[in-house]
């Protein structure tokens, strides 16, 4: 198994009932449902359309508790855009993180552990969709379509969606381990 590390840079919540974008906060308490008073807390959820298997509506586990976008990733997606910066408030992401720069690709089961014990699985890539370009444009009135350009500037850049497989603390600085999970022998 391969290992990495990281720093979090952002901790944020999206505790506004009308929209998902985040705010920064300097610390939270995980519990297994993600981050108490966020919009994605919850062990369940409804399907949606990223579940076409399940009629919608219909209680699932929830894989999407957590999102974390990277630095650097943003980064390109700012600079394939034309504009400044994008924030991760903008995207709706929980965590930001500095140090591991193609992070979107990292595989599903890989773990990320936090000087606490708290411990998140990645459960896949948070696929692009025009919401957060939505966002985006409303920074940068000047620049046209981003809403659609994002769809292709953030794909495979995006960020990943995760579950609290262990509740504990994190903080703005945590240096957090990565455990990339390596599908020819995969952890359990």
């Amino acid at each position: 198994m391969k290992k990495a590390k990281a720093t979090i840079t952002a901790v944020l919540l999206a505790d506004h009932p009308e929209t998902f974008v985040t705010r920064r906060i300097s610390e939270v308490d995980l519990e297994f449902g993600g981050i108490p008073g966020d919009r994605h807390f919850g062990i369940t959820s409804k399907a949606d359309s990223r579940q076409p298997m399940y009629p919608r509506g219909t209680e699932i586990l929830n894989r999407r508790q957590i999102t974390i976008v990277s630095e650097e990733e943003l980064d390109q997606i700012a600079k394939e855009l034309g504009v400044e910066v994008v924030l991760p408030e903008w995207l709706g992401a929980n965590l930001l993180i500095q140090g591991f720069s193609e992070f979107t690709k990292l595989t599903i089961g890989s773990r990320i552990l936090f000087p606490s014990g708290a411990g998140l699985i990645c459960m896949g890539e948070n696929l692009p969709c025009t919401f957060p370009g939505d966002e985006i444009q409303k920074q940068y009135q000047d620049h046209e379509k981003l809403s659609s350009r994002f769809v292709k500037a953030g794909y495979r850049r995006r960020g990943i969606v995760c579950a609290v497989e262990r509740p504990g603390k994190i903080d703005v600085n945590d240096e957090v381990q990565i455990l990339i999970n390596d599908f020819a022998n995969p952890m359990q």
